[in-house]
């Protein structure tokens, strides 16, 4: 088997249940950009100063961020097909995101300013993460609010993560540098 199959050459692609559909459509763009922060977390679970829980949470991320894409994945036709923990995000996975929210607020508090990122390749990495979960986001609003899908938790669980990798960059920041 290659790793080409010549399939989507015409510009169209298939969804996760078998239906076709263009590559430029709500559906792809938005699960492209999920696949994107799987990435940009890959970059974060290599660097050689991650602490093993965080890179075994950096992980776990990563492997529920293939369940968002395999639900933006998914035609309204096909949702009753999703199941909880392979293709379906359920709030279970929201609800763990923000204990690990509390936990780093009740540790670290939260600055009173706007942040400049970078105050090391770390934070920088995680800043860097949040923006990318943040358009994500954006593209998932825009793929539920067209397919007008009612039922799903892809954006709050995105738009958690995002809070979450913020708080992180703040983590690993000695100092945190204000905007003004």
């Amino acid at each position: 088997m290659k790793i080409y199959t010549k399939k989507g050459d015409n510009g169209e692609t298939r969804m996760l249940f078998g239906d076709q559909v263009s590559k430029d459509d709500l559906a792809p763009d938005a699960y492209g950009s999920v696949d994107e922060l799987v990435a940009a977390l890959g970059l974060i679970r290599a660097d050689k100063k991650l602490p093993i829980e965080v890179k075994e949470n950096i992980l776990r991320i990563q492997r529920e961020l293939f369940i968002v894409g395999a639900e933006l994945a998914t035609t309204k036709e096909n949702r009753k097909k999703l199941k909880p923990d392979e293709t379906l995000v359920e709030e279970k996975m929201v609800l763990r995101l923000e204990k690990d929210i509390d936990f780093l607020e009740e540790k670290n508090g939260i600055p009173k300013f706007f942040v400049v990122p970078g105050e090391n390749d770390l934070s920088a990495k995680f800043d860097w993460a949040r923006v990318v979960s943040r358009r994500a986001e954006r593209k998932c609003v825009r793929w539920q609010r067209h397919l007008e899908i009612d039922n799903s938790e892809v954006v709050v669980y995105l738009n958690r993560l995002s809070d979450l990798l913020w708080m992180l960059a703040r983590e690993f920041e000695n100092d945190w540098t204000p905007s003004k």
